[in-house]
């Protein structure tokens, strides 16, 4: 059984990495279940280990942490849903490429239930909705703009850091990086596509589809 944890306050970086870094510990010595730990962090700026420093363009606007998760820079706040998924592999297959997948297919089928629909790119990270409302690029190909991030560390197949989700943050704040190091496509959230409902609801269907995804037969 997968413990579950949400945080009603905002939860600092510093905080979140020292609590995950604990608990992956407790589960590599068998004294700790499984855990998805849902918050918000106050805004920040996070550089996984693919960072490029040209991404960071402004470098003074919020505090900026690096991190040891896999990607490049991206942004937390307030509004965004941050799910850290501290699995054991070790149990569900020792096979990053497919756990990043189920990663993905979790995102999507959470956007399918509220009727967005999610694409996964080649070359790009996280999961992207289709803009054709919006104008095209300069090539004339379509917008599309992401809305969920995924980078995940992995320790004697123990996964931690995960997924987030952009349910009401403000977009203003990713100005200062180029998220993912993507330029062109822009983000969007699901405010930005008109849709309004509470964190808690949310989580209700993010638990369901985690329950489809990874624990169906």
């Amino acid at each position: 059984m997968v413990d579950w944890v949400f945080s009603d306050t905002l939860v600092s970086y510093t905080d979140a990495e020292a609590q995950m870094e604990a608990h992956v510990a407790d589960m590599i010595a068998g004294t700790a279940k499984e855990r998805i730990w849902c918050l918000e962090h106050p805004p920040l700026y996070t550089a996984g280990t693919s960072a490029d420093a040209s991404d960071l363009i402004g470098p003074d606007r919020f505090p900026v942490f690096t991190s040891p998760r896999g990607g490049q820079y991206t942004y937390h706040g307030p509004g965004q849903r941050v799910v850290y998924t501290m699995l054991d592999l070790n149990m569900r297959g020792k096979d990053v490429r497919q756990f990043v997948q189920k990663l993905e297919y979790w995102v999507i089928a959470t956007l399918g239930e509220f009727g967005i629909t999610g694409h996964v790119r080649d070359g790009r990270v996280g999961v992207w909705v289709e803009r054709p409302d919006k104008a095209t690029l300069l090539d004339g190909a379509m917008r599309e703009e992401k809305i969920a991030a995924i980078g995940i560390r992995l320790r004697k197949w123990i996964s931690f850091h995960g997924i987030s989700i952009n349910i009401d943050p403000d977009l203003d704040h990713y100005a200062g990086i180029i998220p993912c190091g993507i330029s062109g496509h822009g983000v969007t959230s699901f405010a930005d596509l008109g849709l309004t409902f509470s964190m808690q609801d949310f989580d209700i269907v993010l638990q369901k589809t985690f329950h489809d995804i990874f624990e169906s037969a």
